[in-house]
């Protein structure tokens, strides 16, 4: 097992990493709790939740299952789930534990960041894509307008990521959780970046995915550490993401994963950091590693204009000025305002030659 330390501003806590924690996850609560309440979605409830109840050895343990994908992520779903913590009689002593994905961490992370102004809770991610949002304390919930636009930061007590869980994950989940690990490559190691795109997903070990993740983990967690509240630096986690996002709001919650969409921007923020910067970075590497690993890269029309719409809702955007995390080298993030024009023709030009190449 690899143990990991996230020294926050707030709070410093572990990433637990291994084989079979789910079967072990009481040794790894650092409190005796009055209440537990496991929140998890009806996909990865139906193979591991018996696990972690059983597991737990405490005699007030309840349970909340939720839709599985993007949708669950709702005002009326956190609504929900605050009331299932009140009838449950949790307190302020009480843990809420996340057993799933992204979105399961995210919403129940906001659910403990909010009930009786916050209590305890520990991330048990289930996916690959998780790795990342499990890590870092952003815990929210979509509105219709935009993803994640209402939430706060709220760090976890503890990260406890077994690794056998993730071999129930189809390839669709398995590719949007590399999506994540390639941008962090891309934001702070080369020879990283390099390694992963020799290799195929197709035919991960235990023994790499294990190593990938923990190098993922290790890239946010260093940025995390210098920036907690995203007021600088943490803003290069997007890289991305603001393509990413604004597709996924159009496109609709769920129907493509968010790792494929980021995958999309990843592309599309190499194109505009080489013509910001002039310089030469790996697209047709990242774009051929792509495409020979399955990722959809075949995006129906969008009117670019309601694109820029959408990006200028990013969290980053200032005074409705689009900002967008870009790439000087690999391993060189920087920030930089892209205007309106520039912005729809650079959309213009990536989407024809996406059509291009497919």
């Amino acid at each position: 097992m690899d143990t990991l330390h996230v020294n926050a501003d707030t709070k410093t806590y572990p990433v637990y990493i291994g084989e079979d924690l789910r079967h072990d996850v009481n040794r790894f609560l650092s409190k005796t709790y009055t209440a537990i309440l496991i929140i998890t979605d009806d996909c990865v409830g139906s193979h591991y939740l018996q696990d972690v109840k059983q597991a737990l050895a405490h005699d007030r343990v309840f349970t909340h299952t939720i839709p599985a994908g993007e949708k669950a992520k709702s005002i009326d779903i956190f609504y929900q789930l605050q009331t299932k913590a009140i009838t449950c009689g949790l307190d302020r002593r009480s843990l809420i534990l996340a057993l799933g994905g992204g979105v399961v961490g995210d919403a129940a992370g906001f659910v403990a960041a909010t009930f009786m102004r916050g209590i305890d809770f520990v991330q048990m991610p289930t996916t690959i894509l998780a790795h990342d949002s499990s890590v870092g304390g952003k815990v929210a919930i979509n509105h219709e307008q935009g993803k994640n636009l209402i939430g706060s930061f709220y760090p976890p007590d503890a990260v406890i990521y077994d690794i056998n869980t993730l071999h129930t994950l189809s390839n669709k989940e398995v590719r949007s959780g590399y999506a994540e690990i390639i941008k962090e490559a891309l934001l702070g190691d080369a020879d990283f970046f390099h390694e992963l795109i020799n290799q195929r997903l197709a035919s991960l070990t235990n023994r790499q995915l294990t190593d990938h993740i923990r190098k993922g983990i290790n890239i946010k967690a260093s940025i995390v550490e210098q920036d907690e509240r995203e007021s600088n630096i943490r803003k290069f986690l997007n890289l991305g993401h603001t393509l990413g996002h604004a597709l996924e709001s159009l496109l609709g919650y769920g129907k493509w994963t968010h790792g494929e969409l980021v995958a999309v921007g990843l592309l599309f923020a190499i194109r505009v950091s080489e013509k910001n910067f002039a310089t030469n970075l790996p697209f047709d590497e990242l774009y051929t590693w792509l495409k020979n690993n399955g990722y959809p890269l075949a995006l129906p029309v969008i009117d670019p204009g309601d694109i820029l719409s959408k990006m200028k809702l990013d969290k980053k955007a200032f005074n409705s000025e689009v900002q967008m995390v870009l790439l000087q080298a690999v391993g060189q993030p920087s920030m930089a305002e892209v205007d309106d024009c520039a912005l729809l023709d650079y959309l213009e030009s990536f989407f024809e030659e996406l059509t291009h190449r497919n």
